[in-house]
This record gives C-alpha cells, structure tokens and sequence, in this order.
C-alpha cells in the first residue's frame, strides 16, 4: 500500500501557495484493507475513506469510462491493481494530475510541472471530452490563475464538446459550484471570455455575456460581485439566469435589490422623494434601517459615497418619528400615510 498526495493541494505547493485541503490517492490497498486500519468510508459513487486521525480524504486509486452522458454517466473501477498514472490520467489538467510521496518527490506522467512553469492550462488526454463540466473547470481555473493561458488544442476540444452540446447535460447545480469559486477569483471576467471564445456562454450565461468585459472593483465579496455582473439586466433576466445556474436565493435576492434600487439610492438627494421613499422600503430600510446596510456599502465601493451621506440618518430618524406618531388610518390608507410622512422626511433632508 503507497500513499500520495495529489491534485489541487500539490499544485498550489507548487505555485507558493498554501495548500487548504489536501487529498490523497492510495495505491495498492482494497477497501476492507483501509476499514481494518481505521479509516472511514464516506464515498457513496467510488471509495473515499477519512484518515482516523487527519480525516483527510483518502481515495483508491480508480479509473473511470464513460457509459452515460452527464457528469455522473461514469463506471468507476477501483482495485490493487489501479496504477498511480492509470488514475492520475482520468484528471483533467496537466497541472492537477501530479502527485507527491510522503517523502515529498513528485510523480508527474503528463508534464504538470512544466504546464506550471509555462503557465499554460493543458488537458491530460482525450478523456477530457468525457466530462463536460471540466469546460467550465478550465474556464474557472483562468480566473484563479489569470496569468495562464489555455493550450489551443484543450481550447478547441472545449469548442468542439460545446458545439455539440454537453453544457446542456450539466445540472444547474454544478454550473453554481463553480461560478461561486469564480466569484472568489482574482480575474472572473477571464471565466466568460474562455466561455465566449469556446461557444460555452449557453445555454447558463446569455445574460452574462458581456461580462468578460467588465472590470470587478477592488475589494467587493461574493455577492457583491454577483450583483455587479447583474446590475446591467431586467429583474427578469436575473431571476432567469439565477434559475437555471441554481444561485442561492440570498446572491439573487441581493442582485434584484441592487437592479431595482441602486440607482435610486445612489442618487437620493436628486430623486423624487416618493421613489426614494419606496426604494428604502422594498429594501427593508423603513421595517429596519440595517437593512440597508448591503446596498449602501456596495454603493460605497462603486464609488457612491458622498451621495450616501446621511441617508441611514435620515432613515432612523424617520422610523422613530412614525413609531411615536398616532395614526388613526387603516389599509391602504395607512400605506398612504406613512410614504407621504417618508417622503417629507427625505424631502426635508435634500434641502439641507
């Protein structure tokens, strides 16, 4: 039985970077053999098993052949007789198909290494074809490796699987495994240009084509991001893509936020009052004036931040003047009341 640390966690040794989660593939060892030394099987589709006192995951060395389309459409096969190279050349780039021993030499069958100093982002083989969500791995490790670039023939082997469909195959919820890495990434525009230039922006990013050309600015988190790359569409065009790639109900709650009300909010002091009054309320700020908080502070690093002085102010203030206030309407008449109180309140603040 051998042991060797692999894929992600050896390419960014190799990079100077700090290895967050370490794998490891186990050569020469069955199932059973790894249960009697204490390890716990976790694996559901192939054998991965948690070290009894690392609980780093450990994997049989396997390979896989295509039987289905669609990510999952694999037959696994996993025995002694698996060899390292055999399961390091079912990966998807050179640069994660290196393996290291735990005296720290490199096994590296398909020039990994070298990819790594060229900066070049290769598929191992034509196993490649088999997987299509490694178009969007290859897309997404642009982003996280901006000075990379990717081979031409990996490029046109993406083209060619786009042309005929296999993004289509993919579960929405693949798709958002990676777009929220990318949304991490030092370069996400480099996700939809490799997209672009391989025919992959359908069938999940249509809107977000023109992304590629946008510049991120600095210091925004995740779901600052997503609205940024939403800000330019329809509130149904949000809600469409966030269908399909299964965006999490809180990154596209956030963007329609910001479609609907950032510009409002952004200008407030040359705003109708009635609109700014109704923008603050669809955002929650009037229920609570924490609530906008998120909006404000991506308006801030849009570069807003004279035009939002005060209003949080102008907010609170207004929520305790209508809470000791004694309105005798009901219904709809209430509703009325209170946006025409709200919209005094900002009125008064823009003359000041």
């Amino acid at each position: 039985m051998q042991t060797y640390m692999v894929g992600g966690a050896v390419r960014d040794m190799l990079l100077g970077k700090t290895a967050v989660d370490r794998d490891w593939v186990v050569v020469g060892a069955t199932a059973e053999e790894l249960e009697r030394r204490g390890y716990q099987r976790v694996g559901a589709d192939f054998p991965v098993f948690l070290h009894p006192l690392t609980h780093e995951e450990y994997a049989l060395a396997r390979t896989e052949r295509k039987s289905a389309p669609g990510h999952r459409g694999f037959v696994v096969h996993a025995s002694p007789e698996v060899t390292l190279e055999e399961d390091l050349g079912r990966r998807d780039l050179t640069i994660n198909a290196i393996a290291m021993t735990e005296a720290g030499a490199l096994v590296d069958p398909y020039g990994g290494e070298q990819d790594l100093r060229a900066g070049v982002l290769r598929a191992v083989g034509g196993a490649f074809r088999e997987d299509p969500l490694r178009i969007l791995r290859v897309a997404r490790f642009a982003s996280q490796l901006p000075g990379f670039i990717v081979a031409g023939v990996t490029m046109r082997m993406m083209h060619d699987m786009c042309a005929e469909g296999a993004l289509g195959e993919l579960p929405g919820e693949r798709v958002w495994g990676e777009v929220a890495k990318v949304l991490l990434s030092p370069a996400p525009g480099r996700f939809f240009d490799v997209l672009f230039r391989v025919g992959g922006i359908s069938p999940f990013f249509d809107e977000l084509a023109a992304i590629r050309l946008l510049t991120v600015p600095v210091g925004f988190s995740a779901h600052e991001r997503f609205a940024f790359w939403c800000a330019s569409l329809s509130a149904e065009d949000v809600r469409s893509v966030c269908r399909r790639m299964k965006a999490p109900n809180e990154y596209r709650d956030f963007a329609l936020q910001v479609v609907a009300h950032s510009e409002v909010l952004a200008s407030w002091r040359q705003r109708p009052s009635t609109e700014v009054a109704r923008s603050i309320a669809a955002v929650g700020g009037y229920h609570d004036a924490d609530r906008l908080d998120p909006v404000l502070q991506y308006l801030r690093k849009c570069g807003s931040a004279s035009e939002l002085e005060h209003l949080k102010d102008v907010v609170l203030r207004t929520n305790r003047t209508i809470r000791a206030a004694d309105y005798s309407e009901t219904g709809p008449a209430l509703g009325a009341a209170l946006l025409s109180a709200r919209a005094a309140a900002i009125e008064e603040a823009q003359a000041l």
